[in-house]
């Protein structure tokens, strides 16, 4: 590696000498030896800056982005189109360098943007308080779910099998440590099983979480589980769900729900390799002070004109730590930013033209895919832009196919879900076109 190093032997002998060691092998000798490489890595002994930069050109010429391909791939990442005025405002430097805004007089650009997006995700769910968002879904369902376990003083979190694998996983996580009680409540059908939700709620549940359209794309009947959950006092309902969904399905407020989370990723955020994300969080007036992280408010300065601040801040660093409602130490700042420029950029009516194509370009996706019978739905349920079908082929098989044709096929339910062998999920934004679909329906059918 030395020769990628400018450090020379003496460099690095005299920073050993300097911590009070003779070597390397002493400085890493509480390592053991059998997890060692023992050897020298497998790199070129040298090359110039050129062709170490065309080298690495030429390795990530290897991968194919979704620029070079069709993606119909979604399962919790969605590829929607980016208005370019999007990346040319989270570019600006006075935004892209910014972080924490402690002090207000200097971060007025950066407390009103986050200002703004709290009063956007609030019009959206119809919710009366956002805060400044959280790191990502899965994160803000587990966020939701401490925050019910503290305002209803219970231990059990309620969680459907319709809602994202990885969410779930997510939330386990972060209960182990909280010693709050999982319990799961299966699918049947590829919603929500009423009955055994009803079974198993009882006055030790904080919270039941539901996810709308739910993983398998399929709308949820949140009226119904509203009703089920509200049967115990005191438990409340969270739901995950898509925020362009809600340019075409009623708001979660209007349907009872106490705590709406969800993925901002589809308001703007390009997929970036799954990852960094934005996760969203609303709720009742009456739960705002158990919300985590910060909340951003209007005020007045001295001289009368509208500024903003810091209104409430419940984390560790700013009250007493058994107090604090969470440990998040910063919102998603630029995706903050890129969700309130695509949902201004777009108002009212262009969110409910995404969500409308979106919904109507899946349809056509699943009657072209299905026609022939060569591919029968996996559910009979009311879908939004994604649907499952299944078939005689393995996934494996299906997707190299398609990957043949530059086609990012669907996600293979059996990895989380095994009773559905050969099954798999594919997602239609309003990117995707007439002749798209038309070539994934003919490539499908054309498969041995």
């Amino acid at each position: 590696m030395y020769t990628y190093i400018p450090n020379t032997p003496d460099d690095e002998r005299q920073m050993l000498e300097a911590i009070g060691v003779s070597s390397i092998d002493e400085l890493f000798k509480d390592i053991p030896e059998n997890v060692k490489l023992n050897r020298e890595l497998n790199l070129h002994p040298s090359m110039s800056e050129l062709e170490v930069s065309r080298y690495l050109t030429k390795l990530a010429q290897k991968n194919k982005s979704i620029n070079q391909m069709t993606c119909f791939l979604g399962a919790g990442a969605y590829d929607h189109y980016i208005p370019s005025i999007i990346g040319h405002i989270t570019s600006k430097s006075e935004f892209y360098t910014s972080y924490t805004p402690y002090q207000p007089e200097v971060s007025q650009g950066t407390l009103r943007y986050i200002f703004e997006y709290q009063t956007l995700i609030c019009n959206l769910t119809g919710m009366d308080v956002s805060n400044a968002s959280l790191y990502d879904g899965g994160t803000a369902i587990a966020e939701a779910a401490f925050m019910a376990a503290d305002i209803t003083r219970r231990k059990q979190i309620i969680i459907s099998k319709t809602v994202n694998p990885q969410y779930r996983e997510i939330l386990k996580t972060y209960a182990h440590l909280q010693n709050l009680e999982i319990v799961e409540v299966d699918e049947e059908g590829g919603v929500t099983n009423l009955e055994e939700l009803r079974e198993k709620l009882s006055d030790k549940t904080a919270a039941v979480i539901v996810q709308n359209p739910n993983f398998f794309g399929i709308i949820e009947d949140l009226k119904a589980i509203e009703e089920v959950t509200h049967s115990i006092k005191k438990t409340l309902l969270i739901a995950s769900m898509n925020p362009i969904s809600l340019g075409l399905l009623k708001k979660p407020s209007t349907l009872g729900v106490d705590i709406v989370v969800g993925e901002g990723q589809p308001l703007g955020v390009s997929l970036q390799f799954g990852g960094p994300y934005l996760g969203y969080i609303a709720t009742k007036k009456e739960f705002m002070r158990k919300m985590p992280g910060r909340i951003v408010g209007e005020t007045v300065d001295l001289d009368g004109n509208r500024g903003y601040v810091l209104t409430l801040q419940a984390r560790e660093q700013h009250i007493r730590r058994e107090k604090a409602t969470s440990n998040i130490c910063s919102n998603q700042g630029l995706n903050t930013l890129a969700a309130v420029v695509y949902l201004v950029s777009l108002g009212k009516k262009g969110l409910r033209e995404v969500a409308i194509q979106s919904a109507q370009k899946a349809h056509y996706a699943f009657k072209q895919i299905t026609k022939s019978g060569k591919y029968k739905p996996l559910f009979d349920k009311p879908f939004f832009m994604e649907f499952a079908v299944t078939s005689d082929l393995a996934p494996d098989k299906v997707s190299k196919a398609l990957l043949d044709e530059d086609i990012l096929g669907g996600y293979a339910l059996e990895k989380d879900y095994p009773q559905y062998k050969n099954g798999i999920l594919y997602a239609v934004t309003e990117k995707r076109t007439k002749e798209e679909i038309d070539k994934l329906s003919s490539v499908l059918e054309g498969i041995i």
